[in-house]
């Protein structure tokens, strides 16, 4: 039996970008004054200006919502760091780099940044395409970050990916309290020496 693919969505017009838009900045705002409890879908709704069955049309749940909410944060983020690139000279001090001014900024909204794991911790396999985009892109914040003149090797990408693992780790271990920015620092420098590890000799 032939599987049939899912259609591709229409893109959004450009009115509809913008409601997307305030949605997201008002899911951003409430996760940033109460954290993940904070952020009501009625509410959201009533700050973003929408009508709530115009809000679970673009988000089918609160996880839904946040986890897009983290995508969002972090094309904001790709954006600034393309803008103003990392400055040492190594691709592993490089992305140790670009990932703890990731972590500052989280620093900065605490509650969010708190909001925004516990969605990704969350998310069952209705949510996969959001979590999907999250790590494509945090993939090429690093991959950026490492400053390669090709594509990256498997061995590369591989490393890649434990250092996305370990980020995540030392997210949710700093949020619970368990550990110390000087601490993800340190975590974060080690983990990235992979990088130097896989490169092509």
């Amino acid at each position: 039996m032939t599987a049939v693919s899912k259609p591709t969505p229409a893109p959004l017009t450009e009115r509809q970008e913008a409601r997307r838009r305030r949605i997201l900045h008002a899911s951003a705002q409430l996760a940033s004054r109460g954290g993940f409890e904070a952020v009501q879908m009625r509410e959201v709704a009533e700050s973003s200006g929408v009508a709530l069955g115009t809000l679970y049309r673009y988000f089918p749940s609160k996880v839904h919502l946040l986890v897009a909410t983290m995508q969002d944060q972090l094309q904001q983020l790709h954006e600034t760091l393309r803008k103003r690139p990392p400055t040492e000279e190594e691709p592993s001090a490089r992305v140790a780099q670009t990932l703890m001014r990731a972590f500052r900024a989280m620093q900065r909204a605490p509650r969010r940044a708190e909001a925004l794991a516990r969605a990704l911790t969350f998310a069952d396999r209705s949510v996969s395409p959001e979590v999907d985009m999250v790590s494509r892109l945090t993939t090429a914040i690093i991959v950026d970050a490492m400053g390669l003149e090709g594509a990256p090797t498997p061995a590369q990408l591989s490393a890649v990916r434990v250092i996305e693992h370990t980020w995540h780790s030392a997210l949710i271990t700093w949020l619970s309290g368990r550990a110390s920015i000087a601490q993800v620092k340190i975590d974060m420098e080690t983990v990235c020496r992979l990088i130097d590890l896989t490169s092509p000799t």
